[in-house]
């Protein structure tokens, strides 16, 4: 039997936080081991439940969101945090993006998107509403395509035309799903291209490869 993916919410709205609890507790493949409306004890809060994904807002008493992210990841890097907020500004995103965020979400995100982007995070994906993709777009030059920018550094490797149209997909938001459908090839061939770029791109996810571009001032 499949072990399932353990999931920890932070969220300061208890309305949400209950809503999200409910939704996560009752999905097949997920353990919720947590839902907490603050994140000042994140680091200790992740060395003591074990959480697989984490569901981050960024707006929250005490500590944000992002220093939350950032405090994560020096610790427990392998865990996979989705930003989940009602913000689209440009400069939350990058801040998101650099600190290591693995997919970035708005609140009012669908139950049924919300939980294929926990098992997308964990197959190696990066989850963003089309909205946040914009966004995502934004930080790099208008006469720049984001895939050229990503592969701008020679030891970054090069892609192949198709990886290059599947890289593009993933930055505007599509789901595994919609990238086999858009260009009519099978899930698994979307996995493996996708495999094939983050090994190319010597990064994790699509938020490690924008983060490598942007910190080289590349944007």
């Amino acid at each position: 039997m499949r072990t399932p993916t353990r999931v920890l919410i932070y969220e300061d709205n208890n309305d949400l936080r209950t809503s999200l609890s409910q939704l996560l507790a009752g999905a097949p493949g997920l353990e919720l081991v947590g839902a907490l409306g603050n994140c000042m004890q994140a680091a200790a809060d992740v060395l003591r439940l074990t959480p697989d994904v984490i569901l981050m807002d960024i707006d929250m008493p005490g500590m944000t969101g992002i220093e939350g992210l950032r405090r994560i990841k020096a610790i427990a890097p392998k865990v996979n945090v989705v930003m989940l907020t009602v913000f689209e500004d440009n400069d939350r995103v990058f801040e998101a993006i650099c600190g290591g965020a693995d997919g970035y979400l708005l609140k009012k995100t669908s139950p049924a998107r919300l939980l294929d982007a926990i098992t997308e995070v964990r197959l190696g994906g990066a989850p963003m509403t089309p909205a946040i993709a914009r966004q995502v777009l934004r930080l790099f030059p208008r006469t720049k395509a984001p895939v050229a920018v990503a592969v701008a550094d020679e030891s970054m490797g090069t892609l192949s035309a198709r990886e290059q149209e599947v890289l593009a997909l993933l930055v505007e938001g599509y789901s595994y799903k919609m990238i086999a459908a858009d260009r009519g090839i099978s899930i698994d061939t979307v996995r493996s291209h996708i495999k094939k770029i983050y090994e190319k791109l010597h990064v994790r996810s699509m938020t490690e490869a924008v983060s490598k571009a942007l910190r080289q001032g590349l944007t």
